[in-house]
């Protein structure tokens, strides 16, 4: 059974930081490219990074120079670390594979708010 649980979220000020940490279970999780997908209200889930089993990442351009996505593949966790973050961050964070593993692997996420 696939278990994606994602924390870390709150409540920041805009041009604060936050570490969202993800725990996975019940995946073959060191070999998957993971990722950190978003949904913001009324608008569709994106993914906004990734990385790779051996360490490579990528970004979305809105994220790039901001966010930091790491993973600790003894312990199954990925993180991301968001820095100087925006109002238009607001979203529910979640981490899945890449590609995500279906409709039913996706877990309850993390809630960011950014005020400004």
């Amino acid at each position: 059974q696939v278990q994606l649980v994602a924390s870390g979220g709150g409540l920041v000020q805009a041009g604060g930081s936050l570490r969202l940490s993800c725990g996975a279970s019940g995946i073959m999780f060191r070999i998957y490219v993971m990722g950190w997908y978003r949904q913001a209200p009324g608008k569709q889930r994106e993914r906004v990074a990734l990385i790779s089993s051996e360490g490579s990442t990528n970004y979305a351009d809105s994220v790039k120079g901001r966010f930091t996505i790491s993973r600790d593949n003894a312990k199954n966790l990925v993180y991301l670390q968001m820095n100087s973050l925006k109002p238009e961050d607001t979203a529910v964070y979640y981490c899945n594979r890449v590609p995500d593993l279906g409709a039913k692997s996706w877990g309850q996420g993390t809630q960011v708010t950014v005020s400004s």
